[in-house]
């Protein structure tokens, strides 16, 4: 893998507002160029990965199988050496391909065991875009990025999913390289792969960004997968408990704040901050128009909310919808 400098972030916006000698004081063409696409909301990549299913044989199995499996029939597996398989058997081959039963006995090992448990026989990465991106460019960026980052290296496959508005591209790969290197994914990693993936669509002429969500102005935290996934469906256990707690608040009065408010509050003003600073110095370097696009969206920036104030923010939307409803009726 190539080498990705510990927690550097996407666009370090909070350099430009810094004091003393770390204070930037020019912008590259490349940051002016995400500068722009952030302002005008260029659609985000998303880079996301799975956590559950990665240590025993029977569950990598059973994953492949669902990326698979579809209702009219069955998906094309992509491998890392161009081949597309499809039959009753590619799982059971792939698995044979990579001697995963063999790394699962390794990590069974006592020796494993006593270095702090079973390993990973395989990371799991999700791959997204916004409804209306092409598909066919999705696979391909994902294509060139594991070919970039993963090849000769580390055995990967993937599969293209429809079936959802947003298009997105499962990809499972060998947590060991065949150098028997191990790989693990840090929070630099996804990092960088959100670069690349981002970078791979706009040369398919897809326009796409990668940045933090603090330097748009988004605070809500991603949530863990499998809650991810139950709140898409509607079955989230943990969203239903956070709103009825929330629903209890509102009830009484007022939704108790949260210990994390007074950082994200921090976080937004340093990246107001960062924001105001930028647009200063694309005035001197002579981009007036992109500068006051770029103040005008530190200025709109919203205030941040808590997940708590989020869902009461929602749940009284949600209340005042049939009052407005019956007003507009009487209007009518």
């Amino acid at each position: 893998m190539p080498t990705v400098r510990v927690n550097e972030p996407l666009f370090d916006l909070a350099s430009f507002a810094r004091r003393g000698p770390g204070r930037r004081d020019r912008l590259s063409p490349g940051e002016i160029a995400q500068i722009s696409r952030t302002i005008r909301r260029a659609p985000e990549v998303m880079v996301k990965v799975l956590s559950r299913g990665d240590q025993d044989l029977k569950a990598v199995s059973r994953h492949i199988d669902y990326l698979r499996d579809r209702e009219d029939g069955e998906r094309e597996v992509e491998m890392d050496d161009g081949r597309q398989l499809s039959g009753e058997s590619v799982t059971k081959d792939l698995l044979e391909d990579w001697n995963l039963e063999l790394e699962a006995l390794r990590n069974r090992s006592d020796l494993t065991v006593r270095s702090g448990g079973s390993q990973k026989l395989v990371h799991k990465v999700l791959f997204s875009m916004p409804a209306g991106t092409s598909p066919v460019k999705v696979l391909a960026a994902v294509k060139n990025l594991a070919r970039e980052e993963l090849g000769l290296k580390h055995r990967y496959a993937m599969v293209l999913h429809t079936d959802e508005p947003h298009p997105h591209v499962h990809m499972v790969f060998k947590a060991v390289s065949e150098q028997g290197l191990r790989l693990h994914i840090r929070r630099q990693t996804l990092r960088h792969w959100r670069q690349g993936f981002a970078k791979h669509l706009r040369e398919l002429g897809v326009e796409a960004n990668a940045t933090e969500r603090a330097v748009r102005g988004e605070t809500r935290q991603a949530k863990k997968d499998g809650i991810y996934r139950a709140s898409l469906r509607g079955a989230s256990t943990y969203m239903r408990e956070r709103t009825e707690a929330v629903a209890h608040e509102l009830a009484r009065g007022r939704v108790q704040p949260e210990p994390g408010k007074a950082r994200i509050m921090e976080t937004r003003n340093a990246v107001q901050r960062g924001w105001l600073a930028a647009s200063a110095i694309l005035m001197r370097e002579e981009q007036p128009d992109l500068a006051a696009q770029a103040r005008r969206f530190a200025e709109q920036m919203a205030l941040p909310m808590t997940e708590r104030e989020w869902i009461a923010a929602q749940l009284i939307k949600r209340a005042c919808r049939p009052a407005e409803r019956e007003r507009d009726s009487r209007t009518r």
